[in-house]
């Protein structure tokens, strides 16, 4: 990298609010700090600081994440780390990929370490089952956490490195990073690519973008040249990593490395080569090592990787999208309400070389070209996601920083009144990324991880009792609740929030068509859709007894003589303790089970919209426990009356406030501070107001008679509404 750069003063000044930076930056300034010799560095108080308050934020970001985005948050990463952890008669669900040795083992390595330091601690700290399971769900969300605030410190570092130390850029740049309604939802899950995402970011980082400038140097000093290939190993191995969890990202720095050997000397491009392939060989190495101790044999997953999805086409069989599906749902979705600002940052920095110095410039053109280039290439794919292109948000937060704050500064920097719609604007955005965040991490898709906090409250009320006068090395096979899943395949998580082993679990899988031909590929359903295609035909064909012999009490009532498996893949399921399904499959169980011992015993909120119409509505489980279900209607019938008092609540007080007369100024209704007396806050219409003066109630004075040569004798009139008020 470059020893040399300008920090420039990005700060508009007063007399000009419009001014855009590039020109305060280009015009010549006496507050512009002299440049320096060496790289710019935040004052170290500052980065700490700014660390610091990442690693809490992501904190608090991972422990309020409530709710479901996709499946291989967990069944990727999660259930096999469960395996590694304790074993796979535990009962984690292994899907396919591992079968096939699609995955590297290297990403779930690291959630079995923190699930064994997790369990670790909790038997070190005699902590009861239900803390324990706390601990183990919340640790690789914990781990997660740390994990993406060094993405958000290296992104803000990025930032600085190019703007310049303390530049308004970059602290817009780390804003853009806090407030994103796509950070605060997805980063701080155990996905594949939220790790892809920060290693990304730090290997930009670190990378030489000097070597992509043209230069007439034959070459680095000797200690430069150290240092430089310092930070190009660290580089590379990262890099070399990225690549082995998800292959898709070696078009990030094939396309960076492109440009560096085309511009780059001949020198630079020979270490660029050489140390290439010595990290690239020597992370291959690692995982190919781990690989074999996870697999049993030797194998070398992301050849299998490519071969499965593209040869053999098995990534449509999970969805097919259209061509332009980064340009008109990635990127929105990626980016959210700071797509406009990322749209304007790509088109300027493209057209035209940023007011910047040389070699910063040229990190932005990179950077644009990258987060184009690669959408561009994973738009041949057919089976497309979001979170594909995510490695890229980090950049594009940092190309958005520029005209972020040349549109919004000028309203900050001054009290203007022409700046107040801009002002409004900011406003609305932020509330708009709160509301954003808040309602996908906490209520969108909820359920599908409450249903499994309510299973093992359930476990400890019925399953533990069963299973104490068991063996511990046999406790796993004996008793314990079972349950089934009539859902869309792996529509919630599993082992990992389960936890314990003796919740013996089935659900509808959904393996590809793997190793069939294309005839047989057309016409293959899997068993999730072969029971929608018909509920009551797969119920009568795949379960135990059919519809006719229905258990009529739990089976933890009479624990089995016989062992059972944790987890229950192939059919035919037995029918279980508890049965969860959505609430759109509700009327059809009620038609088909209507004669059977199930009842509704528990039923939580999921979604108000879903793209998939299977997984609509509440998530409601039924039960064979009479019991749970009685308990069940005594509580919705007490939630009913509490909310019946409080709507006829809220109807008397609507009542009171429309038949209480409007309050208007008159000295009878002044009452003195001496007087003892207070008025009542309202009274009925019908009640006669009594009349006072300073306070004390007046006598009521006699009625005089009528006299008919003043007025004749007075009409008598029906007494009407006003008499009542007054």
């Amino acid at each position: 990298m470059s020893a040399r750069s300008r920090r420039s003063n990005s700060r508009l000044p007063p007399s000009s609010p419009s001014r855009s930076l590039s020109d305060a930056a280009r015009a010549p300034s006496h507050s512009s700090p002299p440049s320096r010799s060496r790289p710019p560095s935040a004052n170290p108080n500052v980065s700490s600081n700014v660390l610091l308050f990442l690693i809490a934020f992501r904190l608090v970001n991972a422990l309020t994440v409530r709710t479901f985005f996709q499946p291989d948050e967990f069944f990727q990463s999660l259930e096999p780390a469960w395996k590694i952890a304790f074993g796979e008669n535990q009962g984690p669900w292994i899907t396919w990929e591992w079968e096939h040795q699609l995955r590297s083992s290297l990403h779930p390595l690291i959630f079995a370490a923190v699930y064994s330091t997790a369990d670790f601690v909790a038997r070190s700290l005699g902590l009861s089952p239900a803390s324990r399971a706390d601990l183990l769900i919340a640790a690789p969300g914990i781990t997660q956490a740390f994990i993406a605030a060094v993405g958000d410190f290296y992104t803000w570092k990025l930032a600085r490195y190019i703007y310049g130390d303390g530049s308004n850029e970059s602290w817009a740049t780390l804003a853009l990073t806090v407030v994103s309604p796509w950070q605060w939802f997805c980063s701080t899950r155990t996905l594949s690519n939220c790790l892809e995402t920060t290693i990304t970011i730090v290997a930009l980082y670190l990378w030489p973008w000097g070597w992509a400038l043209k230069s007439r140097a034959v070459g680095p000093t000797v200690k430069s040249k150290g240092v430089s290939i310092l930070r190009l190993r660290q580089c590379l191995l990262l890099a070399a990593f990225a690549c082995i969890l998800r292959p898709t990202n070696v078009i990030i720095w094939v396309g960076l490395a492109s440009v560096a050997l085309h511009r780059g000397t001949w020198s630079q491009g020979q270490i660029l080569a050489r140390e290439a392939l010595l990290c690239g060989s020597s992370v291959l190495a690692v995982s190919t090592v781990v690989d074999r101790f996870f697999y049993g044999f030797w194998t070398f997953p992301p050849f299998r990787f490519l071969y499965f999805n593209i040869a053999q086409s098995l990534a449509v069989f999970y969805g097919e999208n259209d061509w332009s599906y980064y340009a008109s749902q990635g990127y929105p979705l990626l980016l959210t309400t700071a797509l406009p600002f990322t749209l304007v940052g790509l088109y300027r920095t493209l057209r035209r070389r940023p007011s910047l110095e040389r070699q910063k410039a040229s990190i932005l053109v990179q950077l644009a070209s990258i987060s184009l280039a690669m959408p561009a290439t994973l738009s041949a794919i057919t089976h497309k996601e979001v979170r594909f292109i995510y490695p890229l948000l980090p950049a594009l937060h940092i190309l958005s920083a520029s005209p972020l704050v040349e549109f919004f500064l000028p309203a900050l920097a001054t009290t203007d009144r022409r700046y107040i719609p801009r002002r409004l604007t900011l406003i609305f955005l932020l509330l708009a990324n709160v509301m954003i965040a808040t309602y996908t991490t906490l209520f969108h898709a909820s359920g599908v991880i409450s249903v499994l906090s309510y299973l093992r409250e359930q476990h400890q009320l019925h399953g533990i009792a069963n299973t104490s006068s068991v063996p511990n090395e046999n406790a796993a096979s004996y008793g314990g609740i079972t349950a089934g899943f009539l859902m869309p395949c792996h529509s919630t998580p599993w082992r990992s929030h389960l936890v314990e082993p003796t919740i013996h679990a089935w659900a509808l899988s959904c393996e590809p068509p793997v190793g069939l031909t294309t005839e047989e590929k057309a016409a293959y359903r899997d068993e999730a859709d072969q029971f929608y295609d018909d509920p009551r035909g797969f119920l009568r064909d795949n379960m135990v007894g059919g519809l006719r012999h229905i258990p009529r009490r739990p089976s933890y009532s009479t624990p089995p003589n016989s062992p059972r498996h944790p987890t229950q893949k192939l059919p035919p399921h037995e029918w279980p303790d508890y049965l969860i399904f959505f609430a759109q499959l509700e009327p059809t169980l009620k038609s088909y089970l209507r004669s059977s011992a199930y009842g509704e015993c528990w039923r939580t909120y999921n979604s108000d919209w879903h793209d998939d119409s299977r997984r609509r509505g509440d998530v409601v489980v039924w039960c064979l426990d009479p019991t749970e279900q009685q308990a069940w209607r005594s509580e919705q019938h007490h939630r009913a009356v509490e909310d019946r008092d409080r709507q006829f609540d809220h109807i008397v007080q609507r009542f009171q406030r429309e038949v209480t007369p409007p309050k208007s100024w008159s000295w009878s209704q002044w009452i003195s501070p001496f007087s003892t007396q207070s008025r009542p806050p309202w009274s009925w219409p019908w009640e006669r107001k009594k009349r006072t003066l300073f306070g004390y109630e007046l006598p009521e004075l006699p009625e005089l008679p009528q006299w008919g040569w003043l007025g004749g004798k007075k009409k008598t009139k029906s007494p009407s509404l006003s008499d009542f008020w007054f």
